[in-house]
């Protein structure tokens, strides 16, 4: 334990005492937002991210300790085990270097290398190895044994080759010496199924049918692109470095001499290398490029699920909600300010029924019937027409009318959640009903989908759903505690994010609230079943009780510091109320005064904040937008018009980017901005309103290229210059060869690195 500690502060540059606080911490029950916010003396006011990133490297450090613990028991076990080789495997630094420590030693099923010892053909092979002139033939022909097998001298030289073979391959600095091979000088390349090349499902990986490029500069989204095409069937990946180059380098450590014997081993390292080393190592590679590429990943949609979660809520606002569609009709729903459905109809004001006159009618008596205050319209299929309509029945100039991205929305509406809230309405509904909580409150509404299922990543499906789920978890769980809970609103789905709470106590929340009515305080919390002090103290601090006597109750500040807030109040003669609402009375506060061993300035410079502002919303202020007027499909789209647009998805290549046309266009990350973009989160953000100039068109495949540079065609080249009919995204040009370096070269670059 103190081991891992000195370790992480040294990784992450924090202090031993930073790393055990929230280690401990973490062990007793508190959550990241917990010890971000309300624990920031203990942990030296770390943010969310260092917390995590502490928690998830000590869970690593904890698996090696547990992974050595076993190999000690395994080799002890097998009376081997020396003070040497115990010392050997507790310094072992990572999972790989444990494994190679361990590999002489592990059990195994019965290899060519056993059956060979099996014939007593171990001593032939020793001999060999030393690599001593000695007779060759003769030495070989005295291990002939008909009863064991051996029945001749090549069957024993072979016998005596799969033991050497096994020996190299066990030898952990050899091993060593390739892996670091594999990784500097490892290429990925792709063979092309034949039989599949011309079906439609393989023209989607058409750019990786011929491609070759050094594993260690893969980016991740290319390397998911090309591990589901192997896994689709359509191209097959080899990842290894030049074999020529593994063998010399194999034979600079193990051979010897120039003898008849050294001959042998040379063969011995090619088989070893072909057999052994090359498929284990490959595998190994994979897994880990795999492991690095889901980290990028579930990174990448980490951040775009954060900023749709976050995105700016209309707030309680009496709403009218559309689902659009053409034959079925455009679903209809009135909510009300607290998002509860008042109404349910369907209108076909499109194509084929065009009832505009009839549905028009309908629209204006439902907003005044309901005094609807905007209009929340679906952006899947007919929405632009949908938008049209609606914008030409002569609504009220005080409604808004906004475009909303339903994305998920049909998977909340199919799921139990919605079945439970809306038993007796059909999926249309429920789907229009999420469409317009998205529009008052995103957050709200989106905790009650599968994060995988909002569509804001790049190859979610192929990652470790393990880590994937874990790793969104903690965004809807920063997300939902950074903004705060209202206690007596609540879906028990928001309830379950807040810190110490989950889906039990969420549960009993609710229905304690449905039983005794809207909590009157935080303190009645604890009268909820098995809400025990411990939960209390890790919810307390984000759940608001707008309607306490105590103020502070909606407030941010934890009760545990209710006291502290009371004795500035004190101090100054006035209420807590009074210190709430008075900028002066604040300013007259000398902070330094209140600090003691277990509260500091950063917690009373985070209450003093939060009387200003109490249970103040982080989230930006809503903006209305809308899509470019007469750009509805595609087809409409034309070689240099600039348009509006909202960011949909952010991934390492590029921004993908909605303009009103049913399908998103993509900005590549080298036409994110003038200059070079390293990463694309640098510039844009989900949910960002951008404005693109459309670069090429191919509306048989559905492909939009765009870009957000100033002078997106370079040189002041007219737009009519470089417009065409119908032009496909350009794949990046594949890497070029680098230039062959002879064997010597690359051998002599690895003398320092690979030591004899």
């Amino acid at each position: 334990m103190e081991r891992n500690i000195q370790r992480i502060a040294s990784e992450l540059k924090l202090t031993p005492q930073q790393v055990e606080v929230v280690i401990n911490l973490l062990a007793e029950g508190a959550t990241i937002p917990f010890m971000a916010r309300y624990r920031k003396e203990l942990t030296g006011s770390l943010d969310e991210v260092a917390l995590a990133v502490i928690r998830d490297r000590h869970e690593q450090l904890a698996e090696l300790d547990s992974r050595k613990e076993a190999v000690l028991k395994s080799i002890e076990k097998q009376e081997r085990l020396t003070p040497e080789l115990a010392k050997l495997i507790e310094g072992a630094q990572t999972m790989a270097e444990l494994e190679d420590i361990y590999l002489p030693y592990k059990p195994k099923r019965k290899t060519r290398a056993s059956i060979a010892k099996e014939k007593g053909l171990e001593p032939l092979a020793v001999l060999i190895f030393e690599q001593n002139k000695i007779d060759l033939e003769r030495t070989a022909a005295t291990y002939i044994n008909n009863e064991l097998g051996v029945l001749n001298t090549q069957e024993a030289l072979d016998g005596a080759r799969d033991i050497m073979a096994e020996w190299i391959s066990e030898n952990q600095e050899a091993r060593k010496n390739i892996r670091e091979l594999f990784w500097q000088d490892g290429l990925i390349q792709t063979t092309l199924i034949k039989s599949k090349a011309e079906t439609e499902e393989a023209q989607k990986f058409k750019d990786y049918f011929d491609w070759k490029e050094p594993i260690k500069k893969t980016p991740s989204h290319r390397l998911l692109a090309m591990r589901r095409a192997e896994k689709e069937g359509f191209i097959l990946l080899d990842i290894s470095p030049t074999e020529e180059l593994a063998i010399q380098l194999l034979e600079k450590k193990f051979i010897k001499s120039q003898s008849p014997t050294s001959e042998q081993v040379k063969l011995s390292i090619k088989d070893c290398y072909k057999r052994l080393l090359k498929p284990t190592l490959e595998s190994e590679v994979r897994m880990e490029t795999k492991m690095q590429a889901d980290i990028e990943a579930i990174k990448v949609f980490a951040a775009n699920l954060k900023k749709l979660l976050l995105a700016s809520p209309l707030g309680q606002k009496r709403v009218l909600a559309l689902d659009p569609g053409f034959r079925s009709g455009i679903k209809v729903v009135c909510l009300g300010a607290q998002g509860e459905l008042q109404f349910d109809t369907v209108i076909y004001p499109l194509e084929p029924q065009r009832e505009t006159s009839k549905s028009a009618t309908i629209i204006l008596g439902l907003c005044d019937r309901f005094k609807i205050e905007a209009i929340a319209i679906g952006n899947g299929t007919a929405s632009r027409e949908t938008e049209s309509f609606i914008k030409s029945v002569g609504l009220p100039k005080e409604i808004i009318v906004v475009m909303v991205n339903e994305s998920g929305a049909s998977v909340y509406s199919a799921s139990e959640v919605a079945r439970e809230e809306f038993p007796d309405h059909d999926i249309t509904v429920r789907g229009a009903v999420s469409i317009g909580r998205r529009l008052t409150d995103p957050l709200a509404e989106l905790v009650k989908i599968d994060a995988k299922s909002i569509g804001v990543g790049q190859y979610q499906h192929d990652v470790d759903q393990t880590k994937l789920k874990a790793g969104l978890d903690d965004v809807v769980m920063s997300c939902v505690n950074s903004v705060g809970v209202e206690l007596n609103t609540a879906s028990k789905e928001l309830l379950s994010y807040v810190s110490g709470l989950g889906p039990q106590l969420a549960k009993n929340i609710v229905a304690y609230r449905n039983q005794h009515g809207a909590f009157k305080s935080r303190k009645e919390l604890t009268k909820v079943p098995r809400l025990g002090d411990k939960a209390f103290e890790q919810c307390a601090g984000f759940l608001r009780v707008r309607d306490s006597k105590n103020p502070l109750d909606a407030s941010a500040v934890h009760p545990e510091r209710y006291d502290l807030v009371e004795k500035f109040a004190s101090d100054l003669g006035c209420s807590v109320k009074d210190l709430m609402t008075s900028t002066d009375l604040r300013k007259k506060l000398d902070l330094k005064k209140y600090v003691t061993d277990t509260v500091g300035l950063p917690t009373l410079t985070d209450i003093l904040a939060e009387l200003e502002k109490p249970g103040r919303d982080p989230r930006e202020k809503f903006e209305v937008f809308s899509f470019e007027e007469g750009v509805n499909e595609i087809k409409d789209l034309k070689v240099g018009m600039v348009l509006p647009g909202i960011v949909t998805n952010v991934t390492n290549f590029g921004a993908f980017v909605d303009v009103g046309v049913h399908q998103d266009g993509l900005v590549h990350i080298s036409h994110l901005a003038d200059k070079f973009v390293k990463d694309p989160n640098q510039v844009v953000a989900v949910q960002q309103k951008v404005r693109v100039t459309v670069m090429e068109v191919d509306v048989p495949r559905k492909r939009i290229a765009l870009s957000m540079k100033s002078d997106p065609f370079g040189g002041g080249t007219s737009v009519k210059e470089k417009s065409m009919n119908t032009v496909s995204e350009k794949p990046k040009p594949k890497p070029q060869p680098r230039k062959e370096e002879s064997m010597e070269d690359k051998l002599a670059q690895l003398k320092n690195k690979f030591k004899k």
